[in-house]
């Protein structure tokens, strides 16, 4: 489980002068590059544009569930890749849960991959999701942030994105700074302090969860 204390030497190298904080599509200088993990406390308090929550499922769903992950979080990827797949068909297109998904933005490189995932709008969103999840382990440590911004745009073109459409994705400013304010703001009211953490019908859970282990919790949730 990635927690908040351990991300905190990566949180900080971003604030220093000496790395990349935003989509490097050259090898620029820190100083030309803002830092969006390190915005003012009105920027936090007030987004500048807004944010929308992707969801899966009937709205009226019985249960509610939210999902808080990085793209960068290892036990995140395990559940993606080997839990989410089988929890969906059992308790999401039957109807019984509804889903929401919220990116956790410990570092860098799981804010670039949340700016690649909504890239393609609503309708790619999920798509993209297990995308990057798949290919975590080659993306997330292909070196410097220049090799992982390739890798990730790489990503995008696979999913049939063109450049342009890309270049402008990874390159916006205020949706970036958006996404780390409402991040910030989530987790501070749901006490997110690692991933993955699950919120079921406002109740938390956190750690990676395997489909048994999240069937107790769903089918109580749906008895009561």
């Amino acid at each position: 489980m990635l927690n908040r204390r351990d991300a905190l030497i990566g949180l900080g190298a971003l604030s220093i002068g000496s790395a990349y904080a935003f989509w490097p599509t050259a090898r620029k200088g820190p100083e030309d590059l803002p830092n969006f993990l390190d915005i003012s406390a009105s920027a936090q308090e007030a987004p500048s544009i807004e944010v929308e929550d992707f969801t899966l499922g009937d709205v009226n769903a019985p249960v509610k569930m939210i999902e808080y992950a990085s793209f960068t979080c290892g036990h995140c990827g395990n559940f993606h890749n080997d839990t989410f797949k089988d929890f969906r068909t059992k308790y999401i297109d039957t109807g019984k849960v509804h889903f929401t998904y919220r990116e956790v933005y410990f570092d860098r490189y799981a804010l670039w991959a949340g700016l690649l995932a909504r890239c393609g709008g609503e309708a790619r969103y999920f798509g993209l999701v297990d995308l990057i999840y798949q290919t975590q382990a080659e993306w997330s440590r292909a070196g410097d942030p220049v090799d992982v911004a390739t890798a990730l745009q790489k990503l995008g073109l696979q999913a049939g994105l063109d450049q342009e459409t890309l270049d402008a994705c990874m390159q916006d400013a205020p949706l970036a700074e958006a996404l780390v304010a409402r991040y910030r703001q989530n987790a501070e009211r749901d006490n997110v302090t690692g991933t993955p953490t699950f919120i079921i019908d406002g109740e938390s859970y956190s750690g990676n969860r395997n489909l048994e282990q999240l069937s107790v919790i769903i089918d109580a949730a749906l008895d009561t």
